[in-house]
């Protein structure tokens, strides 16, 4: 199964061009954000947030990436081949699962390997004097932390889209839960409790907890805390992607 969906993934040209475009975005917007980000009296801000911040956009790429991988098959028809071929079709999503997972993982590896870079070589020139090494545990942490975050928004993403198998009602589905809860604790404005009980069960504020270095003691989850809120979110997404498979005619 794993061979039929790897063969499947790497013959696609919109896999290719997909992932190009997750890492071309992330690093570029992480490098035009960094060039433009100047200390302040009030402070420097983190430093690996700041150098990661193409992620808020290379995440949607990542999730039409993932959402494609099963709702292409379902559009073309392709998906009565692969069951008539694999009737077990659990097993076939946890191929894509795998699949997926690989492809994302390795394009986010350069993605933040790239951002990092771009903020350790401009940031200490925009009074970022004690930038911290690369090498550290904090940053290494945020930036493994990212790969693995951008890896489990393709997995929610699979997860949905295979719940729906529209790919545009996918799509709209996971940006919409994506950037719904950030929308909502902004609105909501001066109920301070609230907006923490939010941000604790938003996939992406809590998920993105991971990349931050500094203020930890303010944060309402700790960094892996945040991303294992995002893991649970991937995980019922899943489950729920599963279920309809499983029990729902293809």
């Amino acid at each position: 199964m794993l061979s039929a969906e790897w063969t499947k993934a790497r013959t696609l040209s919109s896999t290719l061009w997909l992932l190009a475009g997750a890492i071309a975005v992330t690093i570029a917007l992480s490098a035009g954000v960094v060039a433009a980000t100047r200390c302040t009296s009030v402070g420097c801000g983190d430093p690996a947030r700041v150098s990661l911040t193409g992620t808020y956009l290379g995440q949607a790429i990542v999730a039409v990436l993932a959402v494609l991988a099963i709702s292409d098959e379902y559009s073309t028809g392709m998906i009565h081949l692969t069951f008539t071929a694999m009737p077990r079709r659990v097993p076939v999503l946890a191929a894509k699962a795998a699949v997926l997972t690989a492809l994302v993982f390795a394009a986010g590896v350069i993605a933040v390997l790239g951002s990092m870079l771009a903020g350790r070589l401009m940031l200490p020139g925009n009074g970022f004097s004690d930038y911290p090494s690369l090498a550290s545990g904090p940053m290494l942490r945020a930036a493994f932390g990212t790969v693995l975050y951008l890896a489990l928004i393709a997995l929610l993403s699979l997860g949905l889209a295979t719940a729906v198998r529209e790919a545009a009602v996918a799509i709209g589905c996971v940006l919409g839960l994506l950037f719904l809860f950030p929308l909502i604790t902004a609105f909501i404005g001066g109920n301070a409790t609230l907006q923490r009980h939010l941000d604790q069960i938003s996939p992406m504020t809590a998920g993105l907890y991971i990349q931050a270095t500094t203020g930890l003691r303010s944060l309402p989850l700790t960094p892996w805390q945040g991303l294992g809120v995002l893991a649970l979110w991937a995980a019922g997404a899943l489950l729920l992607g599963s279920l309809i498979l499983h029990w729902r005619d293809a």
